[in-house]
């Protein structure tokens, strides 16, 4: 066991002691203080909202674990090797992504696996989605069955008069993400219709018997807030985080707020940092990322930045700065500024689409990692204006596939066309001309893309080579789940627009979540989670989960190390 690094030698240097404090109630917060609970520490989460949860429990609420218990369970193969190589393969040794470092990436995942074990031993119900496939699943140690660990469905009214508090999620269905995820093709499979009366009949069965059901992120939040409570955490919503209070070197602990005035927290084994990026501070995106909008982003309200700055005002050393886990985004008049927008994830992956600049020229493969294709939008548009691009479809795919959360073969609201977002047009020249491109130019990519289904290849960006392709695209389509011709008229068109769940760099950190300085140096009693960080991931999202993953295993790695449990001597 290693020596606490911060001295709290007067009483009255702060209105209250803990053991810990956790800045923010995001992904990883609860996940620490249960492993500090679990050593019998005093932990206190300090989260600025009124709700706890974070983006998180906005979100999926998926974790990209490598060699989890569950793929075990269900007879996945996986192990530290191929997952080693795996992230090898897609993430490299970027000199300028100090948050990926080799050493960083094997103690993830060394612990990773045991964080979900301690998880399932402190009560949380959890499992793994039977079928998420890694992103670039065709590299070496690629999963195509996936290392994705989401939380059982969740009765929020056990969380009693805290249900209020949790932070909603994006769907209130009673139905698991497997379940989610398949319900768009109801109308071609009587499997997915029975599957739709079932989750029906759990709704009415619920509401009979005084259950609240939910899902995705807000039941893994749900969860991890019902544990906490259990264990005596205290969680104190309501309360921002002004200052880092730093002494003889050492971060000893916070000044927040408490009845209206500032309150001093010392933290004897330290503070730990998850409060989130900066998916919501114009001004440090114009700084750091320009070109993106907060407009566009989808993290929670409280995703300000402050505590990043904070720790650069104490001397931590920022990296990846310029990197988002973006997510496609096409917005209808209604959903502009909306709590929820809606993703076009599948719209440019599924059969009888594709994405086109605003020259009308196809650049990329559609299908693939959301990071992936938002960073290729942002890329391309430095050389042809391409933000925002055009996804481009045929009646086919209206009649099978949902648009901008409508479900397939609805009629679309007339406004979508009447207020320019929805461009419809019985010939691919006359829907160029709508989109002031040059209609021989949008012509000749659609002949060539139609040219490609008909070979079964795309030759130019083989979508529709990968698993996860595939997984974008329709089941019932063949002979390609991705790959359709545009071909029945009425044709469409409408815009998608680089968009984010938050951003994805901050402090750098090291193997023990520990803050470090520009020169290498620890910043002694500082921690660090979550997108507060630059990610151990690097400039790549390797797969589903691969911000809230790394959330809870720095988490909990953190916790471990401040505590001094199993960890070498320092």
């Amino acid at each position: 066991m290693r020596l606490n690094v911060v001295k709290l030698t007067r009483m009255s240097d702060f209105d209250e002691l803990v053991d810990f404090v956790v800045v923010g109630s995001g992904g990883g917060s609860m996940c620490a203080a249960l492993l500090m609970r679990s050593a019998g520490k005093k932990v206190l989460i300090l989260e600025k909202e009124d709700l706890v949860g974070g983006t998180t429990a906005r979100s999926g609420g998926v974790m990209w674990i490598p060699n989890n218990p569950f793929m075990k369970r269900d007879g996945v193969p996986d192990s530290y090797e191929q997952a080693s190589a795996y992230l090898d393969s897609v993430v490299g040794d970027p000199v300028d992504a100090p948050g990926t470092s080799r050493q960083r990436r094997s103690s993830y995942l060394h612990e990773a696996p045991c964080m979900v074990q301690f998880l399932v031993d402190q009560g949380i119900k959890l499992t793994r989605v039977a079928e998420w496939p890694d992103y670039y699943d065709d590299r070496p140690g690629g999963s195509a069955p996936g290392r994705t660990v989401v939380a059982e469905l969740f009765n929020v009214n056990e969380l009693g008069p805290w249900k209020n508090k949790l932070r909603k999620g994006f769907l209130q269905l009673p139905a698991t993400l497997d379940e989610l995820l398949e319900l768009p093709g109801f109308k071609r499979s009587w499997r997915i219709k029975i599957l739709m009366l079932k989750i029906a009949f759990r709704a009415i069965a619920a509401k009979l018997t005084g259950k609240q059901w939910i899902s995705a992120g807000a039941a893994l939040q749900g969860r991890m807030l019902q544990a906490a409570l259990r264990a005596d955490v205290d969680i104190r919503p309501g309360s921002p985080v002004r200052e880092l209070i730093m002494k003889d070197g050492a971060v000893t602990g916070v000044v927040t707020v408490k009845d209206g005035r500032p309150w001093k927290v010392g933290a004897s084994l330290g503070v730990l940092v998850n409060a989130g990026g900066f998916a919501r501070n114009q001004r440090m995106r114009d700084r750091y990322q320009p070109g993106t909008s907060v407009k566009w982003t989808m993290a929670s309200s409280g995703d300000t930045g402050e505590m990043i700055e904070e720790m650069m005002r104490h001397g931590a050393a920022i990296a990846q700065m310029d990197e988002m886990v973006g997510t496609q985004l096409t917005l209808p008049p209604e959903e502009q500024g909306a709590d929820f927008m809606p993703t076009a994830q599948r719209l440019t992956a599924a059969p009888h689409a594709i994405l086109v600049d605003q020259s009308g020229v196809r650049y990329m493969n559609e299908g693939g990692s959301y990071m992936a294709y938002c960073k290729g939008m942002i890329e391309r548009n430095k050389q042809v204006a391409a933000v925002p691009s055009w996804a481009l479809f045929d009646q086919q795919y209206l009649k099978k596939y949902m648009l901008a959360g409508k479900m397939p073969g609805s009629r679309k609201p007339k406004n979508w066309i009447d207020e320019g977002y929805l461009h419809k047009a019985e010939s691919i020249e006359d829907l160029a001309r709508q989109l002031k491109m040059d209609p021989s130019t949008l012509k000749s990519t659609v002949e060539r893309f139609n040219g490609f289904v008909v070979k079964n290849r795309d030759e130019d960006f083989h979508r529709g080579e990968r698993a996860y392709d595939r997984w974008l695209g329709d089941p019932f389509q063949k002979p390609s789940a991705a790959l359709g011709a545009i071909e029945k008229a009425p044709y469409y068109a409408v815009p998608v627009v680089p968009g984010d769940v938050s951003t994805y760099g901050g402090v750098v950190t090291d193997e023990c979540a520990r803050v470090l300085r520009e020169d290498g140096a620890v910043i002694p009693g500082l921690y660090a989670t979550g997108v507060s960080t630059a990610s151990v991931m690097g400039r790549v999202y390797p797969g589903a989960g691969c911000s809230i993953g790394p959330s809870f295993v720095w988490g909990y790695v953190a916790a471990k190390h401040a505590a001094g449990i199993n960890t070498d001597p320092v």
